[in-house]
């Protein structure tokens, strides 16, 4: 046995493999006599013969030593002090500057091969044995294997003998289709007959771990299959890696999509056929096919009779039409059936049961049933049996074959007896709105329903009960390159690199994991079933484009864990609740003098403040406090940073801001309760944004580690970095507009809940709806802010898989501003008149937010939630007038200005208000929350902790046993 399945071997070599139907035979029966292991050579794949071709030797060869990969798992996150912000109105100290990049994937330990170049010599071929195969009456000459004590590569000619093929007799031979990697697609198919249940972290851990979806809870509306898009309100974007094994990451050292997993060994093919011991991360069989023309098309593992012999054959199929059974202890080709599929070439194998399915590209199906010996042998006749051609996915369940081409689906089903048979059970077609096919799959414990990809994002259901199209899902924007079923969850790779794990038990599905897992497009994923009992945990490999295999946790422990454990939060938290008020408003470049002579507007901010019981928190965000048509000034307030700062806060704010948070503080000693005072906790600005937050004096020492952020966004985000002013520098009045977009973050602990604040300015201009998203997207993919390395800390005060660098890392996030959205495809007189009607429904059908929730699944504001919206357009208004923009733009009312937030099930919005502030062109805006927060108790948190460890010690054991 080799290394992986060594350790192994005492326990599960005498039992009987799950993944077939053993015959009752003997268990000392030596199923593959002759095959023992004569040394750790790994030889050349044998070469192709054609016929009268005279026996060449490969020109290229076998490593001789194995290759390991080295490194180590990724690098665990180092202790570090949290920084406590004791002082008032911290500002530009602690301010980071993003570009709104994406976020780049953790360092990965560096991975180093070493193969051995050493040539090669030369050894005799020893004597020949000819073996007869009585069905085709053909003779094949085998030649076999060399023996490689002296390093000489394997190398196998298969010839004619005296009687041709009859198929083939009297005929050239075909001339064979060098079939690239990206036209074939890979899949391993769970049994049937053995349903695991798996962890489910769509639903609340605690709950039953074993529910499937009803047949009909997928289907939307009558007439219409598009169903809601998942939610990934709870998502989590750290990579699963998985455990217990050499090496989360194992370089192939070449290009290929061919990929699969078996019991503790990940192999990929193409002019390679390369298998690698995870236990180990070393390569254990490198052969080459010594020829340009030949390459490996298709592959699976073979069953085996016994657990320990899972995952040590393969059959491999070729552009030829040949199939080869290679052992993988032994590196030696156990037999070849040239021409099995006539010189067409083999684009899929299936391992069912205990039988071989292989399908050639012309629509021949060959199924291999079990020999007396129990497992399905090349020496054996095949039944076969005609599909359709142009073969893009497929899988096999419950003894159906579901055949998919670019847009049709069939299902057929093989008679059992040699008649060449199959029944086609089913004809389907792709649903109407969808794009091409890519990749199919089945989840283990939903049997009754089969997923296929689209090129589009969309992923198609089927019931395999009445062939019904149950619905289809959009889940991204991207194509769909691969699929593969893991535990009770469907897991998805993207030309983004990016893998997607969605719970797909109940509707909308549950975005599972969002997480960037490769540098190139996700082209193959593989589960290895088996390692649940070998190792203790279910793994899953994806194959990339960049060359590299990356291994998984199917079972996301460490997500169950931590999703178990703030469910029971209660029992290991004093929790408490917090009220806070939030307002928006655009200015307009409006002064605090300008409210003192404004009539019924000096006394809006009193109107805003609530009465009666303090809130704990305010939160004023601006936009435009600075006139941005005044270039002069702009332009000092783009190229300031570049000033040196001596950390006093009168000269980190320009006159405007000081006067506005001024004016802020006398506003809420004149108008909250005498008893209760406020103190400064933030303020921050940048090109016309302004944060001011204000928290009770008495809950002040409750908040810890204050951190800041800027994300700027105009001019591509460039002026971020500190930009110098150089004579003569020209900045036109647009280019200011366009420069004070962008966003002003704050994080802070309140106890031990994590806060983040964000107030927003989006690009502006109706028609300029993807760039606004695109906004959204770089503000929240972004990683502005310091990172928490504890573990134990993230776990506690982040969502998400986060370290707290992000947005979304934080347990509560209230994200206001002036957003820009508008009413798309109405006139401003129907505007106009829906508003003066109250027809408020109408014109939000068109608000563009609204409709990027709908129509597209990655709207960054999708993970937000937004109250129902009661009251008028806060824009454009005349100035100092009731009356929507009478200028010559005539530009439609919006709802510019907007305030949304995220947490589940620890944020409540109380109201959600307009203002009546004339002094601007926009309304200001304002919320009052209620917020849970929790308090740790550290001893009752590890007591819970331990429960959760034992509680899914105990589900994987059961799992395990079930998978034996």
């Amino acid at each position: 046995m080799n290394s992986g399945l060594g350790a192994e071997e005492s326990t599960v070599d005498d039992r009987i493999s799950p993944f077939n139907t053993p015959p009752n035979s003997d268990d000392g029966i030596d199923l593959y006599p002759n095959t023992h292991r004569t040394s750790n050579e790994m030889p050349d794949w044998p070469t192709r013969a054609l016929k009268d071709r005279k026996p060449q030797r490969s020109v290229m060869h076998s490593h001789r030593a194995p290759v390991e990969i080295k490194g180590s798992p990724p690098p665990q996150p180092l202790q570090r002090s949290g920084i406590k912000v004791d002082s008032v109105a911290q500002d530009h100290s602690q301010t980071q500057t993003t570009h709104g990049k994406p976020p780049e994937l953790p360092p990965r330990p560096e991975i180093k091969s070493h193969v051995s170049s050493t040539p090669v010599p030369n050894t005799p071929l020893r004597a020949s044995t000819t073996i007869t195969n009585s069905r085709d009456m053909t003779v094949v000459s085998h030649t076999p294997l060399l023996n490689t004590v002296s390093g000489q590569p394997f190398l196998q000619q298969i010839r004619k003998d005296t009687v041709e093929h009859p198929l083939q007799s009297g005929h050239p031979r075909p001339q064979p289709r060098l079939v690239g990697p990206s036209e074939i697609t890979s899949n391993t198919v769970p049994r049937t007959h053995n349903t695991l249940s798996q962890l489910d972290l769509s639903q609340t851990p605690h709950v039953s771990l074993n529910k499937t979806l009803p047949l009909n809870s997928v289907v939307g509306k009558k007439g219409d299959h598009q169903s809601e898009y998942p939610d990934d309100s709870n998502s989590s974007r750290r990579p699963p890696w998985a455990r217990n094994c050499g090496s989360h990451v194992i370089h192939t050292n070449y290009e290929t999509k061919l990929f699969d997993m078996c019991a503790g060994h990940a192999c990929c093919a193409g002019q390679l056929m390369r298998v690698w011991d995870l236990s180990s991360g070393k390569l254990i069989v490198s052969l080459a096919t010594g020829e340009k023309d030949v390459k490996a098309t298709a592959f699976a593992f073979k069953p085996g009779y016994k657990s320990a012999e899972e995952g040590s054959r393969l059959w491999v199929g070729t552009n030829y039409g040949d199939l080869q059974e290679i052992d993988i202890l032994t590196h030696k080709v156990i037999f070849s059936k040239v021409s099995a599929h006539s010189g067409h070439v083999v684009v899929k194998i299936h391992r069912y049961q205990n039988t071989m399915w292989t399908v050639d590209e012309e629509g021949t199906l060959l199924v291999w049933s079990q020999s007396d010996r129990g497992l399905p042998t090349l020496e054996s006749r095949p039944t076969t049996h005609k599909v359709l051609r142009g073969h893009v996915a497929s899988v096999v369940v419950g003894g159906q074959l579901w055949f998919a081409t670019r847009k049709d689906i069939r299902v057929y089903r093989p008679s059992a007896d040699e008649s060449g048979q199959s029944n086609m059970e089913q004809q389907l077609s792709s649903q109407a709105g969808v794009g091409e096919i890519t990749s199919s799959a089945v989840v283990e414990g939903q049997l009754d329903k089969v997923y296929f990809g689209h090129t589009d994002g969309n992923i198609s259901i089927y019931s395999t009960t009445n062939f019904a199209c149950l619905g289809t899902v959009n889940v991204s924007v991207y194509k769909i390159n691969c699929l593969v079923g893991a535990g009770s969850h469907l897991w998805a790779g993207y030309n983004t690199g990016k893998i997607c794990v969605y719970g797909v038990q109940s509707m909308p599905w549950k975005v599972i994991k969002d997480y960037h897992a490769h540098e190139g497009p996700v082209v193959s994923l593989s589960v290895d079933r088996s390692s649940l009992w070998l190792s203790g945990q279910l793994r899953v490999g994806s194959l990339s484009l960049d060359n590299t295999i990356r291994l998984w946790d199917g079972l996301l422990e460490q997500d169950w864990l931590e999703s178990e454990l703030r469910t029971r939060d209660a029992s290991w938290c004093n929790l408490g609740e917090l009220e806070a008020v939030v307002m928006t408003w655009n200015a307009g470049a409006s002064t605090p003098a300008s409210l003192r002579y404004g009539g019924d507007d000096s006394n809006t901010l009193r109107l805003i403040l609530p009465t009666g019981k303090a809130p704990d928190l305010l939160i004023f965000g601006f936009q435009e406090l600075v006139d941005l048509e005044d270039k002069k000034l702009t332009a000092k307030n783009l190229f300031k940073g570049s000033r040196r700062k001596d950390g006093s806060e009168q000269e980190h704010m320009s006159r405007q801001y000081r006067d506005w948070r001024d004016h802020l503080v006398r506003c809420i000693e004149d108008y909250m309760p005498m008893h209760e005072s406020y103190s400064v906790l933030h303020t921050a600005s940048m090109v016309g944004l302004f944060s001011c937050i204000f928290v009770k004096a008495s809950q002040r020492p409750r908040i810890s580690n204050v951190h800041a952020a800027e994300i700027k966004r105009g001019m591509g985000g460039l002026h971020g970095n500190k930009v110098r002013s150089f004579p003569g520098t020209f900045v036109s009045p647009a280019c200011m507009t366009h420069i004070s977009k962008g966003a002003l973050v704050v994080r802070f602990y309140f106890d031990d809940s994590s806060i983040c604040l964000v107030n927003c300015h989006l690009a502006a201009g109706q028609t300029q709806t993807m760039h606004r998203n695109n906004d959204v997207a770089a503000i929240l993919e972004s990683s502005p802010l310091p990172p928490q390395h504890d573990l134990t800390n993230c776990c506690n005060s982040f969502v998400g898989g986060g370290d707290g660098s992000m947005i979304l890392d934080h347990e509560i996030c209230i994200l206001n501003g002036d957003l820009n959205y508008r009413i798309d495809t109405m006139s401003r007189e129907i505007v106009l008149k829906a508003i003066q009607s109250r027809n408020l429904p109408k014109l939000l059908e068109r608000d563009q937010l609204l409709v990027s929730r709908r129509k597209n699944p990655a709207f960054g504001l999708r993970a937000f939630v937004e109250s129902p919206i009661d009251f008028d357009p806060t824009y454009k208004y005349d100035v100092g007038s009731n009356t929507y923009d009478s200028s010559e733009k005539h530009r439609a009312p919006a709802w510019c200005d907007r305030i949304l937030y995220r947490g589940t099930g620890k944020i409540k919005q109380l109201d959600y208000r307009r203002h009546e502030l004339r002094v601007s062109d926009h309304r200001p805006v304002s919320g009052t929350f209620r917020i849970r927060i929790k308090s740790i108790v550290p001893a009752k948190r590890e007591k819970v902790w331990q429960d959760c460890q034992q509680r899914f010690q105990s589900v994987r054991d059961r799992l395990e046993d079930e998978a034996k």
